[in-house]
């Protein structure tokens, strides 16, 4: 495919067992505020003007119920509605108008490993969008596991438009608007969330996020530091539920000009695996929440 049929990430919704709790966190403590609720979920949104970035949803278990992109008019909705089951994916649902607050229209489908997309347009925005010190903006990337990284990186690249920024030794840096990259692949012996990133304004926001959440007793899991593919800075934690999650800033700004780099490109010295080097590596905690959260299963037909 020559275009994307997607043009940024905006949302990613979670199941969690206690909807309440974890609304606490993210409100009180991660710097998110409540854009909507209806009786089955909570609506969460950063600064931007995107009507949420996070939405929580009551479930038995931790879970990933499903990723949600942005497209640019329902011209490119309609055209996933054929490219997604021509690359190996399957529709869920049909385009037409999303039954959310935030509105709009939009398709929901799976990849051919089994994760649940959904690709909306005409989605309500916030007029008051802002960027604020210490806040979370938008989402910056999710990171999703996978047992097959060439097979799912053929896919986004197919049906919906992705290109490859970097390909490491161990990850997939997938783009489909300016930002380096707004989904990753991890290769792993499982398909489930590894992490999902929240963009801060800059390095001091990263810093005060980091000791703002140590306070409330959620120790940095890895960090403070600078990744390789993408510059981004990171700080990452354990919120409710285990689910891994990530304060970034400064994430590279890329275009059809950069240079897709390989593995070779990327191998850090001995002891080494971030450009600033004064963090150890990510806590055995952190290593076992990126394996721990599933995403949820299509509903039997």
């Amino acid at each position: 495919m020559n275009r994307p049929l997607v043009s940024g990430l905006r949302s990613a919704e979670i199941g969690v067992p206690d909807v309440a709790a974890a609304e606490k966190f993210y409100t009180d403590t991660w710097l998110l505020s409540v854009a909507a609720r209806t009786a089955s979920t909570v609506y969460l949104r950063g600064t931007g003007a995107a009507h949420h970035l996070l939405s929580l949803t009551q479930s038995e278990q931790p879970q990933m119920l499903a990723v949600t992109l942005n497209s640019a008019s329902r011209k490119e909705i309609d055209a996933l509605a054929e490219s997604v089951p021509a690359h190996g994916g399957s529709i869920l649902r049909a385009p037409g108008p999303i039954d959310e607050p935030c509105g709009g229209y939009g398709l929901t489908f799976n990849d051919p490993q089994g994760r649940i997309l959904r690709a909306v347009c005409e989605d309500a925005r916030h007029a008051d969008a802002a960027v604020v010190r210490d806040r979370p903006e938008r989402l910056a990337h999710v990171v999703m596991n996978s047992r097959d990284t060439p097979a799912a990186q053929a896919f986004y690249e197919n049906a919906l438009g992705f290109k490859l920024s970097d390909r490491t030794r161990i990850m997939a840096f997938m783009r489909c608007c300016s930002d380096h990259h707004s989904i990753a692949f991890a290769d792993a012996d499982n398909d489930c969330l590894n992490h999902i990133a929240f963009v801060m304004l800059d390095l001091d926001s990263v810093m005060r996020g980091g000791g703002r959440l140590k306070e409330a007793g959620y120790p940095i899991e890895w960090g403070p530091g600078r990744h390789g593919p993408g510059n981004n800075l990171f700080n990452y934690f354990l919120g409710p539920s285990g689910f891994a999650i990530e304060y970034t800033a400064e994430v590279s700004q890329v275009d059809d000009s950069y240079r897709t780099g390989m593995p070779e490109d990327w191998k850090w010295p001995p002891g080494r695996i971030d450009h600033w080097g004064i963090a150890a590596g990510p806590s055995a905690d952190l290593k076992a929440a990126q394996r721990q959260i599933r995403f949820a299963s299509a509903p039997k037909a």
